[in-house]
Order: C-alpha cells, then structure tokens, then sequence
C-alpha cells in the first residue's frame, strides 16, 4: 500500500495530551508528607479545583476546568470523582513546507479551504473542539499493605468518544454552541477505531526516615486509526515547489515501553524531587526526559518550588517533513513535528499557601 491522495479522510482526531495538565486526584505513591486528617467514623467529601489556560502565539489556545471530590469512608475505603472540561481554539501547523507562493488547501472534510501567506508555516485554522470527561476510582484494602483499586471514564469531543476501565492492585513501601456550528462545517461523519492497553508494574520503596524512590515499567500497546486526518505532506519537485499534498499515513499499531525512576530526597527543611524516564517502541522513537523540583519552605504555610525539565527524543522511523515527486511514494510517512527529532526544556516556579481556614 502506497500514500494516496485523499480528499475526504475519515473524521478521526488523536486526543490532545497537554503535559502542562494538573491531574488532580492522581497521587503517585512516592509523595510529600501529608498532615494526618482527624477521621471520626466516616470523613467528609475533600473537593479540589483547578484552572489551566494555555497559549501559544498565533497557534492553539486551550481552557481548561477540574473538579475533583474524594471521599474516605471509615475502612479506609476511596471514592474519587472527577469532571474535566476543557476548549480548544487557534490553528496548528497541517503539516505542509513554506513556500515563496500562497498556498491553499482543503479542508479536512472537503468543506471549503483556507490559505496560507507566502513564507509562512501553513497553519489549519479549523483547530476546535470541546471536551468533556468523567473519571470515577474506588479504591479499598485487600490485606495488610495491599489495596485493589477499580475504575472508567468517558470522554466525548465534538468528533472522538472515549471509553476506559482500569484495575490496579497496589503494594507499599510506605461556549460550546457556537464552537460546535463552526466545528460542524468543516467535518464529516465518518468513523473509525482504536484500542488502548496500558500495564503498568510499579515499585516503591522507603529508604530511610528521609528517602523515597519508586520504580516503574510500562507496557502499551495501540491498534486500530492512528493517523492524524488534519495533517499532510507537500510533494516537491526538484526545486523544491510544492505540486501536491498527501495526508499523512501512520501505521495501524504501536507497541510502546517505558521505564521510569523518581527519587525525593527530604533535608532539614528543603524536598528535592528527581525523576528519570527512558520510553521507546516499534515505530523507532525514543525520549529521554529528566524532571526536577525543588521545594523550599518560606513560612510554615507557604513554600515556593522551582522546576526544571529536560526532554529529548529521536524521529520516527516514518518521520519526513515533505516528499518529492522523484522518489517512490512510502508506505507510510508523516511530516508531524510532534513525531520528529527534537529537544524541549521547561522552567516552571510553584508557590502555594495554606489558608487559614485549611484551604
């Protein structure tokens, strides 16, 4: 099978994954120490929330609200909910080369095109959608020093339902109206889909009154529409002047593994958090990504945490920012940069407060 020029692809989008989101009610087993909550013979809803906002210029915006409530019953059994909403807005890169020419192209579904000024990186203004998920966790004691935890979710955009169901037993060491009629216009009904399998085997362990580590190996495995329908590829001739544009071919599986190292070393009033993870699979990428925090206490309520990540990873196998006309079209092939060879660091500063009345 070859790259074939396709005017209307299938109306399948991968879910976006920020890794600015805050997960809250995802409390890994290496953490902070906690002050101990007084419990009389069943504790009270705890609610938490957050708000995200996330721009880039000229590029995508995201919104993003979290509710999360948890419940801790009197036999230490958990129920955890949370309700995730969240907006997309702007354009993102289609995957086309600049060129010295406007440039126009269809969109997605066939409905119309948009252009794109001369020299610029074409962009697809047609990037909106509207999120809506539901997770639900019960967690409870199987014996001393086990717990069995059970759970889904749901998650429903404009054009990708999600369905999800976990289980993990554990050991210790210790305005969406308006955006919808514009979405509508520039997609079609058809469908696809895909499966996810995640395993996770995770080890934690304390090392003295002031040391944490915690070990982790991830396995996952993907099948089914893999594709990005919203990107494409420029077909070049030998001066470099776009006479085509394909849409992207991915395979239809991935084979992911990872794994995964995090130490928390506490000092006398300082908490140094370090965590290394190395992640590779079938279609040849793999990342390395060192994170770091550092938490310093101001007061005994307030505390600021500088943070500090590096992330590194090679290009798919696949990976080709255009094609040209004199070479045999690929099987597969996808100028999406998210997949390309690239370098990435983060520098964050945390400050968090304890209010007088608790919050």
């Amino acid at each position: 099978m070859q790259l074939t020029q396709k005017k209307s692809p299938v109306n399948i989008k991968a879910a976006l994954t920020l890794a600015t989101t805050t997960l809250l009610g995802s409390v890994s087993a290496v953490g902070y120490a906690q002050e101990p909550q007084q419990v009389t013979e069943e504790s009270s809803w705890d609610f938490d929330t957050a708000f995200l906002y996330y721009s880039e210029s000229d590029r995508v915006s995201v919104a993003e609200a979290i509710i999360n409530a948890k419940k801790t019953f009197e036999n230490d059994e958990v129920l955890n909910l949370k309700l995730t909403i969240d907006s997309l807005t702007g354009a993102s890169a289609n995957g086309a080369t600049a060129q010295p020419n406007v440039q126009t192209f269809t969109r997605p579904s066939g409905k119309g095109s948009y252009q794109t000024d001369k020299n610029t990186t074409p962009l697809d203004d047609t990037f909106r959608d509207t999120r809506v998920q539901f997770n639900a966790q019960w967690t409870q004691p199987l014996a001393e020093n086990y717990t069995g935890s059970a759970g889904g979710h749901i998650s429903k955009e404009y054009d990708y339902l999600s369905l999800g169901i976990n289980s993990m037993p554990s050991a210790y060491g210790s305005g969406e109206s308006a955006s919808k009629e514009l979405f509508d216009a520039t997609r079609r009904t058809d469908s696809d889909d895909k499966t996810t399998t995640d395993i996770m085997l995770g080890f934690t362990q304390v090392i003295n009154r002031r040391m944490l580590m915690q070990f982790n190996y991830s396995y996952s495995t993907v099948d089914g529409y893999l594709s990005d329908p919203f990107k494409v590829l420029s077909v070049l001739d030998s001066n470099g002047y776009a006479q085509d544009y394909l849409y992207e071919s991915r395979p239809d599986s991935r084979v992911k593994q990872s794994l995964f190292a995090q130490t928390k070393y506490h000092f006398e009033q300082n908490v140094v958090d370090v965590s290394y993870r190395y992640m590779w699979d079938d279609w040849k990428l793999d990342s390395h990504t060192i994170d770091s925090r550092l938490r310093v206490p101001l007061t005994s309520t307030s505390y600021l945490e500088p943070h500090l990540r590096f992330y590194q990873q090679s290009a798919a196998d696949f990976y080709q920012p255009f094609l040209t006309q004199s070479s045999p079209m690929p099987m597969f092939a996808s100028a999406d940069y998210r997949i390309g060879e690239m370098s990435a660091y983060t520098i964050g500063l945390k400050y968090g407060m304890k209010m007088s009345d608790g919050n």
